[in-house]
Protein backbone atom coordinates (compact mmCIF):
# COMPACT_ATOMS: atom_id res chain seq x y z
CA UNK A 1 0.00 0.00 0.00
CA UNK A 2 2.77 2.45 0.91
CA UNK A 3 4.40 1.86 -2.47
CA UNK A 4 1.24 2.48 -4.51
CA UNK A 5 1.23 5.52 -6.77
CA UNK A 6 -2.28 6.49 -5.61
CA UNK A 7 -1.22 6.56 -1.95
CA UNK A 8 1.87 8.66 -2.63
CA UNK A 9 -0.10 11.12 -4.78
CA UNK A 10 -2.80 11.48 -2.12
CA UNK A 11 -0.17 12.02 0.56
CA UNK A 12 1.51 14.72 -1.53
CA UNK A 13 -1.82 16.52 -2.02
CA UNK A 14 -2.59 16.34 1.72
CA UNK A 15 0.87 17.69 2.56
CA UNK A 16 0.45 20.55 0.08
CA UNK A 17 -2.95 21.53 1.47
CA UNK A 18 -1.57 21.33 5.01
CA UNK A 19 1.23 23.71 4.09
CA UNK A 20 -1.29 26.15 2.60
CA UNK A 21 -3.43 25.97 5.72
CA UNK A 22 -0.51 26.55 8.08
CA UNK A 23 0.70 29.37 5.84
CA UNK A 24 -2.67 31.11 6.19
CA UNK A 25 -2.26 31.00 9.97
CA UNK A 26 1.03 32.88 9.90
CA UNK A 27 0.02 35.50 7.34
CA UNK A 28 1.12 38.21 9.77
CA UNK A 29 4.70 37.08 9.18
CA UNK A 30 4.35 37.45 5.42
CA UNK A 31 2.66 40.88 5.46
CA UNK A 32 5.86 42.87 6.19
CA UNK A 33 7.66 40.99 3.40
CA UNK A 34 4.86 41.82 0.97
CA UNK A 35 5.03 45.47 2.02
CA UNK A 36 8.74 45.59 1.22
CA UNK A 37 8.09 43.88 -2.13
CA UNK A 38 5.38 46.41 -2.99
CA UNK A 39 7.72 49.25 -2.07
CA UNK A 40 10.58 47.96 -4.23
CA UNK A 41 8.55 46.46 -7.08
CA UNK A 42 8.41 49.60 -9.22
CA UNK A 43 12.13 50.49 -8.80
CA UNK A 44 13.13 46.88 -9.47
CA UNK A 45 10.87 46.62 -12.51
CA UNK A 46 12.12 49.89 -13.98
CA UNK A 47 15.72 48.91 -13.22
CA UNK A 48 15.29 45.59 -15.00
CA UNK A 49 13.63 47.38 -17.89
CA UNK A 50 16.48 49.88 -18.20
CA UNK A 51 19.05 47.10 -17.70
CA UNK A 52 18.03 45.31 -20.88
CA UNK A 53 18.02 48.58 -22.79
CA UNK A 54 21.46 49.70 -21.64
CA UNK A 55 23.28 46.36 -21.35
CA UNK A 56 24.25 46.27 -25.07
CA UNK A 57 25.94 49.65 -24.65
CA UNK A 58 27.85 48.50 -21.57
CA UNK A 59 28.92 45.30 -23.36
CA UNK A 60 30.06 47.30 -26.39
CA UNK A 61 32.13 49.64 -24.22
CA UNK A 62 33.55 46.54 -22.55
CA UNK A 63 34.87 45.34 -25.91
CA UNK A 64 36.67 48.69 -26.08
CA UNK A 65 38.41 47.91 -22.77
CA UNK A 66 36.28 50.36 -20.80
CA UNK A 67 35.62 49.34 -17.20
CA UNK A 68 31.99 48.34 -16.61
CA UNK A 69 31.61 50.74 -13.69
CA UNK A 70 33.01 53.59 -15.77
CA UNK A 71 30.74 52.60 -18.66
CA UNK A 72 27.68 52.94 -16.42
CA UNK A 73 28.84 56.34 -15.20
CA UNK A 74 29.34 57.50 -18.79
CA UNK A 75 25.81 56.35 -19.63
CA UNK A 76 24.47 58.23 -16.62
CA UNK A 77 26.28 61.35 -17.83
CA UNK A 78 24.70 61.02 -21.28
CA UNK A 79 21.27 60.54 -19.73
CA UNK A 80 21.78 63.65 -17.63
CA UNK A 81 22.45 65.62 -20.80
CA UNK A 82 19.37 64.16 -22.49
CA UNK A 83 17.27 65.02 -19.46
CA UNK A 84 18.50 68.63 -19.59
CA UNK A 85 17.59 68.82 -23.28
CA UNK A 86 14.14 67.39 -22.55
CA UNK A 87 13.63 69.87 -19.71
CA UNK A 88 14.60 72.82 -21.92
CA UNK A 89 13.10 71.84 -25.29
CA UNK A 90 10.15 69.51 -24.64
CA UNK A 91 8.90 70.00 -21.09
CA UNK A 92 7.65 73.63 -21.45
CA UNK A 93 5.32 72.65 -24.32
CA UNK A 94 4.24 69.44 -22.59
CA UNK A 95 3.59 71.23 -19.30
CA UNK A 96 1.50 73.89 -21.04
CA UNK A 97 -0.62 71.26 -22.78
CA UNK A 98 -1.11 69.34 -19.52
CA UNK A 99 -2.24 72.51 -17.73
CA UNK A 100 -4.61 73.45 -20.55
CA UNK A 101 -6.05 69.94 -20.64
CA UNK A 102 -6.68 69.94 -16.88
CA UNK A 103 -8.28 73.38 -17.03
CA UNK A 104 -10.53 72.41 -19.95
CA UNK A 105 -11.54 68.98 -18.60
CA UNK A 106 -14.89 70.26 -17.15
CA UNK A 107 -15.84 71.55 -20.61
CA UNK A 108 -15.05 68.35 -22.51
CA UNK A 109 -18.48 66.75 -22.02
CA UNK A 110 -20.16 70.05 -22.90
CA UNK A 111 -18.13 70.22 -26.10
CA UNK A 112 -19.11 66.66 -27.01
CA UNK A 113 -22.79 67.46 -26.40
CA UNK A 114 -22.50 70.49 -28.70
CA UNK A 115 -20.97 68.38 -31.45
CA UNK A 116 -23.80 65.84 -31.20
CA UNK A 117 -26.37 68.65 -31.37
CA UNK A 118 -24.71 70.00 -34.51
CA UNK A 119 -24.77 66.55 -36.08
CA UNK A 120 -28.47 66.21 -35.21
CA UNK A 121 -29.22 69.52 -36.94
CA UNK A 122 -27.12 68.63 -39.98
CA UNK A 123 -29.36 67.32 -42.85
CA UNK A 124 -26.79 64.68 -43.75
CA UNK A 125 -26.73 63.08 -40.30
CA UNK A 126 -30.15 64.06 -38.94
CA UNK A 127 -31.79 60.86 -40.21
CA UNK A 128 -29.50 58.84 -37.96
CA UNK A 129 -30.88 60.67 -34.92
CA UNK A 130 -34.55 60.90 -35.87
CA UNK A 131 -36.79 58.92 -33.56
CA UNK A 132 -33.88 58.17 -31.26
CA UNK A 133 -33.97 61.00 -28.76
CA UNK A 134 -31.86 59.13 -26.26
CA UNK A 135 -29.04 58.25 -28.69
CA UNK A 136 -27.20 61.48 -28.07
CA UNK A 137 -27.58 61.12 -24.33
CA UNK A 138 -26.30 57.57 -24.37
CA UNK A 139 -23.33 58.43 -26.57
CA UNK A 140 -22.52 61.36 -24.32
CA UNK A 141 -22.66 59.09 -21.29
CA UNK A 142 -20.34 56.59 -22.97
CA UNK A 143 -17.86 59.31 -23.85
CA UNK A 144 -18.16 60.76 -20.36
CA UNK A 145 -17.37 57.33 -18.93
CA UNK A 146 -14.40 57.09 -21.30
CA UNK A 147 -13.11 60.47 -20.13
CA UNK A 148 -13.54 59.38 -16.52
CA UNK A 149 -11.68 56.15 -17.24
CA UNK A 150 -8.80 58.00 -18.90
CA UNK A 151 -8.62 60.43 -15.98
CA UNK A 152 -8.62 57.60 -13.45
CA UNK A 153 -5.97 55.72 -15.44
CA UNK A 154 -3.75 58.78 -15.43
CA UNK A 155 -4.33 59.14 -11.69
CA UNK A 156 -3.42 55.47 -11.16
CA UNK A 157 -0.30 55.92 -13.25
CA UNK A 158 0.69 58.87 -11.10
CA UNK A 159 -0.07 56.86 -7.97
CA UNK A 160 2.28 54.10 -9.12
CA UNK A 161 5.19 56.52 -9.02
CA UNK A 162 3.81 58.69 -6.22
CA UNK A 163 6.63 57.69 -3.90
CA UNK A 164 9.03 59.58 -6.12
CA UNK A 165 11.64 59.94 -3.39
CA UNK A 166 12.06 56.17 -3.07
CA UNK A 167 12.11 55.80 -6.85
CA UNK A 168 14.77 58.45 -7.42
CA UNK A 169 16.87 57.23 -4.49
CA UNK A 170 16.84 53.53 -5.35
CA UNK A 171 16.55 53.21 -9.13
CA UNK A 172 19.97 54.64 -10.12
CA UNK A 173 21.70 52.56 -7.43
CA UNK A 174 19.93 49.32 -8.36
CA UNK A 175 20.50 49.93 -12.06
CA UNK A 176 24.18 50.72 -11.50
CA UNK A 177 24.89 47.41 -9.80
CA UNK A 178 22.73 45.48 -12.26
CA UNK A 179 24.74 46.86 -15.18
CA UNK A 180 28.06 46.52 -13.38
CA UNK A 181 27.65 43.06 -11.83
CA UNK A 182 24.66 41.58 -13.65
CA UNK A 183 26.86 39.14 -15.58
CA UNK A 184 27.88 37.54 -12.27
CA UNK A 185 24.34 36.41 -11.48
CA UNK A 186 24.30 33.54 -13.97
CA UNK A 187 27.11 31.53 -12.25
CA UNK A 188 25.41 32.08 -8.87
CA UNK A 189 22.10 30.72 -10.15
CA UNK A 190 23.84 27.79 -11.86
CA UNK A 191 25.60 26.88 -8.62
CA UNK A 192 22.18 26.34 -7.02
CA UNK A 193 21.23 23.75 -9.66
CA UNK A 194 22.29 20.09 -9.30
CA UNK A 195 25.42 19.43 -11.34
CA UNK A 196 23.79 17.00 -13.75
CA UNK A 197 21.22 19.66 -14.78
CA UNK A 198 23.58 22.63 -15.16
CA UNK A 199 23.74 22.43 -18.92
CA UNK A 200 19.94 22.54 -19.11
CA UNK A 201 19.96 25.31 -16.50
CA UNK A 202 22.33 27.45 -18.52
CA UNK A 203 20.31 26.92 -21.68
CA UNK A 204 17.17 27.91 -19.79
CA UNK A 205 18.78 31.09 -18.48
CA UNK A 206 19.90 31.97 -21.99
CA UNK A 207 16.40 31.40 -23.35
CA UNK A 208 14.84 33.59 -20.64
CA UNK A 209 17.45 36.29 -21.12
CA UNK A 210 16.98 36.27 -24.89
CA UNK A 211 13.19 36.40 -24.61
CA UNK A 212 13.18 39.30 -22.13
CA UNK A 213 15.85 41.23 -24.01
CA UNK A 214 14.08 40.83 -27.34
CA UNK A 215 10.69 41.73 -25.90
CA UNK A 216 11.82 44.84 -24.00
CA UNK A 217 14.20 46.30 -26.58
CA UNK A 218 11.90 45.77 -29.54
CA UNK A 219 8.82 47.07 -27.74
CA UNK A 220 10.64 50.23 -26.69
CA UNK A 221 11.96 50.90 -30.19
CA UNK A 222 8.61 50.26 -31.84
CA UNK A 223 6.58 52.32 -29.36
CA UNK A 224 8.96 55.29 -29.39
CA UNK A 225 8.92 55.35 -33.20
CA UNK A 226 5.12 55.02 -33.12
CA UNK A 227 4.90 57.95 -30.70
CA UNK A 228 7.05 60.11 -33.00
CA UNK A 229 4.92 59.17 -36.02
CA UNK A 230 1.74 60.00 -34.12
CA UNK A 231 3.12 63.35 -32.95
CA UNK A 232 4.02 64.52 -36.45
CA UNK A 233 0.72 63.18 -37.78
CA UNK A 234 -1.23 65.06 -35.11
CA UNK A 235 0.72 68.23 -35.89
CA UNK A 236 -0.05 67.79 -39.58
CA UNK A 237 -3.81 67.67 -39.03
CA UNK A 238 -3.73 70.37 -36.33
CA UNK A 239 -4.98 68.19 -33.45
CA UNK A 240 -4.93 69.99 -30.06
CA UNK A 241 -2.69 68.59 -27.32
CA UNK A 242 -0.67 66.74 -29.99
CA UNK A 243 2.46 66.30 -27.86
CA UNK A 244 0.50 65.24 -24.75
CA UNK A 245 -1.55 62.68 -26.69
CA UNK A 246 1.56 61.26 -28.36
CA UNK A 247 3.33 60.95 -25.00
CA UNK A 248 0.29 59.22 -23.47
CA UNK A 249 0.13 56.76 -26.37
CA UNK A 250 3.70 55.49 -25.82
CA UNK A 251 3.18 53.78 -22.39
CA UNK A 252 -0.35 52.65 -23.32
CA UNK A 253 0.97 50.87 -26.41
CA UNK A 254 3.17 48.71 -24.18
CA UNK A 255 -0.05 46.86 -23.32
CA UNK A 256 -0.35 44.20 -26.05
CA UNK A 257 -3.35 44.43 -28.39
CA UNK A 258 -5.56 46.32 -25.95
CA UNK A 259 -3.10 49.19 -25.56
CA UNK A 260 -3.51 50.49 -29.12
CA UNK A 261 -7.27 50.78 -28.59
CA UNK A 262 -6.84 52.48 -25.21
CA UNK A 263 -4.36 54.95 -26.71
CA UNK A 264 -6.83 55.84 -29.45
CA UNK A 265 -9.65 56.70 -27.02
CA UNK A 266 -8.35 60.08 -25.76
CA UNK A 267 -7.18 61.00 -29.26
CA UNK A 268 -10.61 60.43 -30.80
CA UNK A 269 -12.35 62.25 -27.94
CA UNK A 270 -10.15 65.34 -28.29
CA UNK A 271 -10.52 65.23 -32.07
CA UNK A 272 -14.31 64.93 -31.86
CA UNK A 273 -14.54 67.91 -29.51
CA UNK A 274 -12.68 69.92 -32.14
CA UNK A 275 -14.90 68.59 -34.97
CA UNK A 276 -16.19 65.25 -36.26
CA UNK A 277 -13.88 65.52 -39.26
CA UNK A 278 -10.91 66.00 -36.91
CA UNK A 279 -11.87 62.77 -35.11
CA UNK A 280 -11.89 60.95 -38.45
CA UNK A 281 -8.53 62.37 -39.44
CA UNK A 282 -7.15 61.41 -36.02
CA UNK A 283 -8.23 57.81 -36.62
CA UNK A 284 -6.61 57.93 -40.07
CA UNK A 285 -3.31 59.09 -38.53
CA UNK A 286 -3.46 56.33 -35.89
CA UNK A 287 -4.22 53.63 -38.47
CA UNK A 288 -1.43 54.80 -40.81
CA UNK A 289 1.11 54.95 -37.97
CA UNK A 290 0.12 51.49 -36.71
CA UNK A 291 0.31 50.04 -40.22
CA UNK A 292 3.83 51.44 -40.59
CA UNK A 293 4.71 49.94 -37.21
CA UNK A 294 3.19 46.52 -37.90
CA UNK A 295 4.07 46.01 -41.58
CA UNK A 296 7.30 47.98 -42.02
CA UNK A 297 9.11 48.32 -38.68
CA UNK A 298 8.09 45.12 -36.86
CA UNK A 299 9.52 42.70 -39.48
CA UNK A 300 12.80 44.65 -39.41
CA UNK A 301 13.17 45.06 -35.63
CA UNK A 302 11.74 41.76 -34.42
CA UNK A 303 14.26 38.98 -34.81
CA UNK A 304 11.65 36.35 -34.01
CA UNK A 305 8.09 36.22 -32.83
CA UNK A 306 7.23 35.86 -29.17
CA UNK A 307 5.25 32.70 -29.94
CA UNK A 308 2.36 33.79 -27.71
CA UNK A 309 -1.18 33.38 -29.01
CA UNK A 310 -3.17 36.66 -29.17
CA UNK A 311 -5.98 35.17 -27.04
CA UNK A 312 -3.42 34.13 -24.43
CA UNK A 313 -2.01 37.65 -24.42
CA UNK A 314 -5.43 39.24 -23.88
CA UNK A 315 -6.21 36.84 -21.02
CA UNK A 316 -2.82 37.55 -19.43
CA UNK A 317 -3.46 41.30 -19.60
CA UNK A 318 -6.89 40.90 -17.98
CA UNK A 319 -5.62 38.61 -15.22
CA UNK A 320 -2.55 40.77 -14.56
CA UNK A 321 -4.68 43.90 -14.33
CA UNK A 322 -7.09 42.21 -11.92
CA UNK A 323 -4.28 41.03 -9.64
CA UNK A 324 -1.93 44.02 -9.66
CA UNK A 325 -3.46 46.86 -11.64
CA UNK A 326 -1.32 48.71 -14.14
CA UNK A 327 1.89 47.03 -12.97
CA UNK A 328 0.26 43.62 -13.43
CA UNK A 329 -0.78 44.53 -16.98
CA UNK A 330 2.77 45.57 -17.90
CA UNK A 331 4.56 42.56 -16.42
CA UNK A 332 1.96 39.88 -17.27
CA UNK A 333 3.48 38.93 -20.63
CA UNK A 334 7.16 38.88 -19.51
CA UNK A 335 6.24 36.77 -16.46
CA UNK A 336 4.29 34.38 -18.67
CA UNK A 337 7.27 34.06 -21.02
CA UNK A 338 9.56 33.15 -18.12
CA UNK A 339 7.11 30.62 -16.67
CA UNK A 340 6.53 29.08 -20.11
CA UNK A 341 10.25 28.63 -20.77
CA UNK A 342 10.79 27.07 -17.32
CA UNK A 343 7.82 24.73 -17.70
CA UNK A 344 8.83 23.55 -21.18
CA UNK A 345 12.44 22.99 -20.07
CA UNK A 346 11.41 21.00 -16.98
CA UNK A 347 8.97 18.99 -19.09
CA UNK A 348 11.75 18.18 -21.59
CA UNK A 349 14.04 17.03 -18.77
CA UNK A 350 11.33 14.77 -17.33
CA UNK A 351 10.59 13.24 -20.74
CA UNK A 352 14.31 12.79 -21.46
CA UNK A 353 14.87 11.01 -18.14
CA UNK A 354 11.95 8.66 -18.77
CA UNK A 355 13.22 7.70 -22.23
CA UNK A 356 16.94 7.71 -21.39
CA UNK A 357 17.69 8.09 -17.65
CA UNK A 358 21.45 8.43 -18.25
CA UNK A 359 21.11 11.28 -20.76
CA UNK A 360 21.18 14.27 -18.34
CA UNK A 361 24.05 12.73 -16.38
CA UNK A 362 26.10 12.08 -19.51
CA UNK A 363 25.42 15.57 -20.84
CA UNK A 364 26.42 17.08 -17.51
CA UNK A 365 29.70 15.15 -17.36
CA UNK A 366 30.70 16.29 -20.83
CA UNK A 367 29.65 19.94 -20.39
CA UNK A 368 30.54 20.84 -16.82
CA UNK A 369 33.11 23.36 -18.01
CA UNK A 370 30.34 25.27 -19.77
CA UNK A 371 28.74 26.12 -16.43
CA UNK A 372 31.96 26.62 -14.48
CA UNK A 373 33.45 29.28 -16.78
CA UNK A 374 30.65 31.54 -18.02
CA UNK A 375 31.56 34.31 -20.44
CA UNK A 376 30.85 37.98 -20.14
CA UNK A 377 27.74 37.76 -22.29
CA UNK A 378 26.01 35.23 -20.03
CA UNK A 379 22.41 36.02 -19.17
CA UNK A 380 21.36 37.60 -15.94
Amino acid sequence: MLDSKYFRTSLAIIAFLTILYLGSKVAFLITPVLSVINLLLVPMMLSGFMYYLLRPIVNYLGTRNVNRGLSVLLIYLVFTGLFVLFWVLVWPTLREQIQNFIENTPYLVEGIQNQFNQLRNDPTFSRFFSGESDVTTRLTEYVNNAITWVTNSMSNLIAVVSNIVVLIATLPIILYYMLKDGHKLSPILLSLIPRKYRKEGQETLKDIDSALSGFIVTRVLLNVVLGVLLYFGFLLIGLPYSLLLAVISIPLNFIPYIGSVLAAVPVVIVGFIESPSMAIWSLVVILIAQQIQDNVLSPIIYGKSLDVHPLTTVLLVLVGGDFYGLIGVLIALPVYMIVKILFLRIYEIIIAERTDPAAPVTAALTDLDLASEPGKDDPV
